[in-house]
């Protein structure tokens, strides 16, 4: 039976870019299929001067452009009497009375605050919540990425957060772990027999972990330029991802369970030395090129970029695991902007047989192979081989295909939908806990460094192709190549 206890889900930055493109899409179709609440609000917030009908008219007409042919006029007009509107300006304290204002109908609610604004912000808004009385002990905050640029930054926003939330309230959000493939990883590896004594360094060649995109910094070029693809990507959505790849099978799906074992990953990963930042990671920056038939320019060209800039706008790392069974086998990890396709995808390389009996050499290209595919489409394919029908023994890759939309025929949350849900149930499993993240910056803190020591620029690449030269030269070192090289 759905709870009766009314909910406020507070946004701050409530008319920004990811509220409009992903946080109201996300609620409007869990809005639609009677999955929030019945007495949940969604109560946007920023320094905007809007009423609730402002809001309304401003969110709905961008619910048109974001939804496309999922916006129902008829449902929007119920979903839109959810949303309130509370003018704010987080740096300043007293303009939280408005906000209070707001809340003080539904005092014994429950309560989750949204901040989907710059990470400067989030301390300031957390110590303002808490001086006008708006936080019970129940209370939630989701805190998006990236949460600081280095180990010292982010440790100061967690203390000071921390101040005012204990820890099970703090809901660290990685919108990859939220994804349907990702989760189906976890049921094939736990909950199949079939693949866990396979899943170890005896018959696992390789592990090629890919996050691509085919736009460019398109609005946030100001933002982009101080972060980059290693602190945007690879510090957080890659790593957790090589971290559902790699952990050991939990003791059960409890929050802290799953969590304690990625931990364990992320502190097992062989650090980086001085000599091992231009041996095992390679940095780009793209240049002018063609994508989707367009010409584009090149990173240097696009608005709020500084002409000398170094930001990488992708990276390429050899990743190694200190453990048994990861022992010797390399993740590589890939993601970049202007790449030739978006795609984002985890590829399982197994070991050729030892000795082939039809009459040709075990191909490497043509071993065993799993593909968990997150976008565009989400699939999970697992590559065999099968002989061709004929009068000859011809083995001939084949496929098996486990296509999402295919066998499961009810509508699939989305990443923010599933996400969203788990925050208003409290459930931490899919979040990020404070020493996880802690672990992963302090891997990634030596190659950022290595960067910097170096004095070179990005590797070029052009628009529209899968990134520097270097990077497929980092495979072939180990006489591997990239999925869509094979």
């Amino acid at each position: 039976m759905a709870s009766t206890r009314s909910l406020d889900l507070v946004v701050f930055g409530g008319t920004g870019d990811l509220a409009m493109r992903k946080l109201l899409p996300a609620l409007y179709h869990l809005h639609c299929d009677a999955l929030l609440p019945p007495e949940a609000r969604i109560v946007g917030v920023a320094r905007d001067g809007l009423d609730d009908d402002g809001y309304r008219r401003f969110a709905g007409q961008q619910a048109e452009r974001f939804l496309g042919r999922d916006f129902r006029s008829d449902d929007w007009q119920t979903f839109a009497a959810r949303l309130a509107y509370a003018q704010v300006d987080a740096m300043q304290g007293d303009s939280f009375a408005t906000l209070a204002d707001r809340l003080a109908a539904r005092p014994d609610g429950q309560r989750v605050f949204y901040l989907s604004t710059a990470p400067s912000l989030f301390a300031a808004i957390s110590r303002h919540l808490d001086a006008a009385g708006l936080l019970h002990g129940d209370s939630r905050v989701v805190l998006e990425k990236p949460l600081g640029h280095d180990l010292a930054s982010s440790r100061q926003i967690n203390d000071e957060v921390g101040r005012h939330f204990g820890e099970d309230q703090i809901y660290r959000i990685d919108h990859y772990l939220g994804k349907e493939p990702v989760q189906n990883l976890l049921a094939l590896r736990f909950g199949n027999a079939l693949f866990e004594p396979l899943w170890r360094r005896e018959w696992v060649r390789d592990v090629q972990i890919t996050v691509a995109e085919q736009v460019g910094v398109e609005t946030r070029g100001d933002f982009y330029d101080r972060v980059g693809a290693m602190r945007d990507m690879v510090q957080n959505h890659l790593l957790q991802l090589l971290c559902i790849v790699a952990m050991e099978p939990p003791a059960s799906i409890n929050p802290d369970a799953v969590r304690d074992e990625k931990l364990k990953i992320l502190r097992a990963l062989r650090p980086f030395g001085a000599g091992d930042v231009a041996a095992r990671s390679v940095r780009g920056q793209y240049r002018a090129g063609a994508s989707g038939g367009k010409p584009v320019p090149g990173y240097l060209e696009e608005p709020g970029i500084a002409t000398d800039s170094r930001t990488e706008t992708f990276v390429a790392l050899k990743a190694e695991i200190n453990t048994w069974r990861w022992a010797g086998v390399p993740f590589f990890l890939r993601t970049g902007k202007r790449m030739q396709e978006k795609v984002a995808e985890i590829v399982i390389n197994f070991r050729s047989v030892p000795h082939s009996i039809f009459g040709v050499p075990a191909s490497p290209f043509h071993a065993n192979r799993m593909v968990i595919r997150m976008q565009p489409e989400e699939t999970v394919d697992l590559h065999l081989l099968a002989k061709q029908p004929g009068d000859v023994m011809h083995l001939q890759p084949v496929r098996l295909n486990l296509d999402f939309a295919e066998a499961f025929r009810s509508r699939r949350l989305e990443a923010y939908e599933r996400l969203l849900m788990d925050v208003m149930r409290g459930n931490l499993t899919l979040f990020v806990r404070r020493d996880e993240q802690e672990a992963a910056w302090r891997w990634v803190e030596p190659i950022l460094a290595g960067w910097d020591a170096s004095g070179e620029r990005p590797k070029p690449y052009t628009a529209g192709t899968w990134g520097p030269a270097a990077s497929s030269a980092l495979l072939s070192r180990d006489g591997l190549s990239w999925h869509e090289e094979i």
